[in-house]
Order: structure tokens, then sequence, then C-alpha cells
């Protein structure tokens, strides 16, 4: 097909080219979001059909999962080819098509590039299986001789993150990495041709118009020199971040700047704010998937030259009690304000049991729960907690169908599961399935309104009563408090983009900051909590009485105020 500029997104958070530091970021995953086909599985056509949903909802962009052609061996983070769409998400048509109207609903739209590692079924890796030890082609992976006698031992210790060696032997002997699963072979960093082929497929997707990049395990491109031992076993948990010899490497950084020079070729090169080494970039934005030790590690990919927003993880995995929270939030805010760059916030994504369902728990599980907990708590902590994160300076990333307070699906039953993870015996846990489940659209109708052929992941019972349809119009759902703080947080001056939040004296358990004619109260404890009324009420995510200058804040509850 013939490549062009797709029409550019009206300005939504921000100025033309700083629209990301203030923007709220809706992730698709599209075989959950809509089905356009009715086979079963979500498409590109469904997310397309949907994207009015999006803008009435009030995000700025749409951040799409992988959708690449791919055996699927973990949900499309397999990439065969990048420049091509999966016939099960459509085609390369359809994504123009999903890019045209996006632009012209004011919806940017940022795509998944997944550079750590390929499907063992991508071309190259084919032919270096095919040619043998000694072809050029195994240098562009990790292939390596192993150790023993016969080399029948891997070349060292290191464990795949899904659970098992993280190195695989082929047929003539030699053994190759995979951080991952067997069928996703790492990328070799070092190797130009790979550099070089990633800043063409950059390119390319930069030509069909899409607004940025989020990385995939963007910490994990480059390894230690000698791929060096760990020296024990347990080395990693799937959402993980301790120090390992295959992650967050510095030699990463080098090549994000350069793919900042990529971004910088589609605005003309102009040189971007006076001192910051920076380059504009017209809009165009990377995003980092990065589990660092710190939240300070995480700055380091956001440096002016290099990304330009970074996940919070440890904000995510943060438990809603007061004193966690605030901690991280300063800490958040310290360590992106000497690089320029905007703090993130986001409570869940497809990796993590939804904060629905964690916050029905007791603080400490973890981020992959298997219970479903008190469900009402649950709810009530999540609009709260909800309300929090959009009042915080910076970017937002809102995962789908948290907007309607959907559960995590904690009861699949163990033959319908396809996450990787769950099926290898010494693997992680594996419970990424249950915030896969497709979301639903309608009360009644085929998988409620996912699509007419049925649900590639069963829905559960009830699913139809916290659907698009059931919620729309009541003004006590989630989905219309999520319409109303986002709408609100487009008109107020003191949300959104910046840096910096006042802290007001509060209770213990009770989070109190002002940004300008703005102040947020969060009550994170189990009981009611009285506290002087600082303005007008703009919204909660429980009904909260003012008398005679007092509001009593009942438990788990966030008060929007406008002084």
């Amino acid at each position: 097909m013939t490549q062009h500029l797709a029409a550019p997104a009206a300005p939504a958070a921000g100025t033309h080219t700083d629209w990301w530091r203030g923007a709220v970021i809706y992730q698709v995953y599209p075989r959950s979001f809509a089905d356009g086909n009715g086979d079963g599985m979500g498409d590109l056509a469904g997310v397309r059909a949907r994207l009015p949903y999006l803008r009435d909802l009030g995000v700025d962009a749409v951040w799409l999962s992988p959708f690449y052609s791919s055996p699927q061996a973990d949900a499309g983070y397999d990439v065969a080819d990048y420049r091509a769409i999966d016939p099960m998400f459509g085609t390369l048509h359809d994504a123009d098509a999903l890019l045209r109207d996006a632009h012209e609903l004011g919806l940017r739209v940022i795509v998944d590039l997944v550079p750590n590692h390929s499907s063992d079924q991508h071309e190259w890796f084919q032919r270096a299986l095919r040619e043998g030890p000694g072809s050029p082609l195994r240098e562009r992976y990790h292939f390596r001789p192993g150790k023993g006698t016969d080399g029948e031992l891997p070349p060292n210790d290191w464990e795949s993150i899904f659970g098992g060696p993280a190195w695989t032997r082929t047929p003539d002997g030699e053994w190759y990495l995979h951080l991952f699963a067997p069928e996703q072979p790492d990328f070799n960093w070092e190797h130009p041709a790979v550099r070089d082929e990633f800043r063409s497929i950059l390119r390319f997707w930069l030509d069909m118009g899409v607004d940025g990049f989020r990385v995939d395990v963007a910490h994990g491109l480059v390894k230690a020199a000698g791929l060096p031992d760990i020296g024990r076993h347990d080395q990693l948990r799937l959402l993980g971040n301790d120090t390992m010899p295959f992650f967050d490497q510095d030699g990463v950084h080098e090549i994000y700047r350069s793919w900042r020079e990529v971004l910088a070729e589609y605005a003309g090169n102009a040189l971007g704010p006076a001192g910051t080494g920076a380059r504009e970039t017209g809009g165009r934005i990377l995003v980092a998937e990065a589990w660092t030790p710190t939240i300070e590690r995480a700055a380091a990919y956001v440096r002016p030259d290099e990304m330009h927003q970074a996940f919070n993880f440890q904000y995510l995995g943060t438990s809603w009690d007061a004193a966690e929270l605030r901690e991280v939030i300063d800490s958040s805010l310290a360590a992106m304000r000497p690089v320029g760059a905007p703090a993130t916030w986001v409570l869940s994504n497809h990796d993590v049991t939804r904060h629905t369902t964690r916050f029905a728990n007791p603080p400490g599980l973890g981020t992959q729960l298997r219970t479903a907990g008190d469900r009402e708590l649950g709810l009530r902590r999540a609009r709260a907690a909800t309300l929090l994160m959009l009042a915080l300076p910076g970017s937002a990333y809102v995962y789908q169908g948290e907007e309607l307070g959907l559960p995590d699906v904690t009861d699949l039953p163990d033959e319908v599961r396809q996450d990787p993870s769950f099926h290898r015996a010494s693997g992680q846990d594996g419970f990424r399935d249950g915030c896969r489940v497709p979301i639903p659209w309608t009360v009644e109708g085929s998988s409620h309104g996912f699509g007419a052929g049925g649900s590639w992941l069963p829905q559960p019972a009830g699913w139809g009563e916290l659907s698009v349809q059931a919620q729309t119009g009541d003004p006590d759902s989630t989905l219309e408090l999520y319409r109303r703080a986002l709408d609100i947080r487009r008109t107020q001056p003191g949300l959104g983009a910046g840096d910096s939040l006042e802290w007001l004296d509060a209770p213990e358990g009770v989070l109190a900051f002002r940004r300008e004619s703005f102040v947020c109260t969060a009550n994170t404890t189990g009981a009611t909590v009285r506290i002087p009324a600082p303005g007008r009420v703009l919204l909660a995510n429980t009904p909260v009485q003012v008398v005679d200058g007092k509001a009593e804040l009942p438990a788990d509850t966030t008060v929007w105020w406008a002084v």
C-alpha cells in the first residue's frame, strides 16, 4: 500500500508538541477490546468502531498492545514481522483507517514496539537455524556453545522470566538466549544490523502516522558483557525490579538517544527548548516499559535526549495506604524533576491483576492475585484511587475496562488459560489471563457486545451488569465517574501537566494537597474522617456531607475541591 502521514491529531492536552506531559492515555488490548469480524477475537476493525466511545470518555490518546504478525506464543509479544499486521487483527489498510479515524476524533495513537526479542518464526532467526553454527545471522541473536563435556549444559545460569532456563538448545548443539518463552529469542543489540533494522521500523510506523511508541522491556535490550552467571536460582519475578545482568544496563541509553533522533526527523530537526539538549519531535513520543530497581534509575530513561515518559511501576505496586502513597508520590516527582520529564501514574495494565481486585485483598500480596477478595471494598478503593491518580501532576494511564470497575476474573478454568507462563511447570503464577477477559459493551447479546462470535476467554456470569450499556447514564456508576473526572481534568487549571504540589495538613491516613485553585483529599482509612472543608466539592467517589464548613469523608473516599 502507499505510505502517507495520516491526518494530524488535534491538540488534546497541552500544546501540539508537549501534549504528553498531562495526557490521559488509554491502553487497548486489541484481542479483548472489540471484535469486528465475529471470530471471537478482538481486532483493529473492532477498535476503530469503538473510537467514538474513547473520545467521549475523555482520554487524549490510545495505546495499542501488539497487533503485528505473530504465531501468538505470547499474545503477540513474539513478533514475526514488525511491518505486517497479524491476520487475526486485520490488515495494514485497517491500521491506516484506524489512525485516520482516531486523528479526526482528536485522539493520538501509540503503538507497542517489542525490541528485546522476536518470534522464533522471524525471518532472521529461521535463517540462523537453517544456516547453522557460524551463520552471520546467529550474531544478531545470542547463540552460544554450551558448557559441559559435550556442551550439554546451558552457557550460563540465567533463568527465563517465564520459568526454566533462559537457554534452549538447537539440534546442531548450540544454545540461544530467551529471557521469556523459548519462542522469543533475544536480539543481540551489540550488532549494528539490529540497530539499523529498528530505526527503519520506527520510520515505517511514523510514516503511517502513529504518534508514538510504547517500548516493551525497554530495560532489557543490552546484556552485561560476557553474560556472567548470577549464582542463584529463583532469580526474578515476572514484574520484578531486582538488579540483574540482563536488565537496566547503561548501554540501553545510547539506543534510545538514537531513536530520539529518528523522531526528530519528523519535525524538521528543530531544536527543542534552549539548554535542554532535546530535539523537538512534533508531538511524537517514546514511552519506556522499564522495570528498574529505583525510580531514580527509571528517570535515566527520560532524560531530555531519550524517551518522553516511563511507566511508574513503583506507584502501581503501592498499597492503598496514605503514608506509602505519599512516599512514592514525592519520590516520583523528585526523580523526574531534574530530567524535565513528567511523572506518570498507572494502576492497572495487561500484566497485573486489576486494581479493583488488588485493593479487595489484604496488602502485600503482589501484583498477581488468585483470590477475588471483598468485591465491594475493592471497587470503592479503586474508585478513590482513580481520583487520586488523576489529580496528581503529570500523565495518567487507564487500562481498558477499569473505567467500568471490572474485577479480575480469578476463577478461569485451567484448560482455558493462555498465559504461557501459567503452562510452564517452573514458571510464574501466570494469572495474567484474568485481566485480559474481553470487556462487556452490552447487557445482553453474544459476548455482551464484544462480538458476534463469542469470546476467546470466557466472560463471567453478571458481566453484562458491568457493561458500558448498563453504566451509561447512571450517575453512580464507575463509568460516569470516569467521564466526569476526565472532563473536569481537562477544564480545571490545576490539573494535568506539572511537576509539583503542596501537601496540606491532614489527619493520619488522609492525603491532602493543593494544585493552584484545586485541592484533593483522599481518606485511605476504613473509617469516616472529619476535616475542614477546603472549598466547594467538584467530585467524589462516594457522597460527602459538608456542614458548617466541616466535611465528613467516608472510608476510602477521594474528594476534588475547587478553592
